[in-house]
């Protein structure tokens, strides 16, 4: 299966959450070798945190960037990893035009499908940025 079919997958068959979603498909599909229990750190962040805040879906694919990219520690690849990250969060502000949940859903929201479109979304800026760092 592709990305967009992973998160398909896991959003609306498997009901996880938009971070959830994200680093599961992303498990699967980039071979991250995440295990389960590793997995649950993501549960929290859904729906922008339960705040409206910073969406998960976003946060979830800078848990997938960090997991690629980090050997040791974020500051010790402080010259790679952060340009790396400012380009997710673009890619992702390019798909969605914003990175708050609160402000997302009001457009991106389906009464019937939830988040499916946002967490789709996530998954093309995090694919381009992949693309786009030559990280895989």
């Amino acid at each position: 299966m592709n990305l967009q079919e992973w998160i398909d997958h896991y959003y609306l068959e498997e009901h996880y959450n938009c971070s959830e979603t994200i680093i599961r498909a992303a498990n699967q599909y980039y071979h991250l070798g995440l295990d389960e229990e590793s997995m649950k750190l993501l549960s929290g962040f859904g729906s922008g945190m339960y705040t409206g805040l910073t969406c998960g879906a976003l946060i979830g694919c800078t848990a997938v960037l960090s997991k690629l990219l980090i050997q040791t520690k974020a500051h010790d690849q402080l010259d790679t990893f952060r340009p790396i990250i400012q380009a997710c969060v673009r890619n992702f502000k390019e798909e969605l035009h914003d990175t708050e949940c609160r402000n997302i859903r009001k457009t991106w929201y389906d009464p019937k499908l939830h988040c499916v479109h946002t967490v789709q979304a996530a998954g093309n800026a995090l694919a381009k940025t992949i693309i786009e760092s030559q990280l895989i």
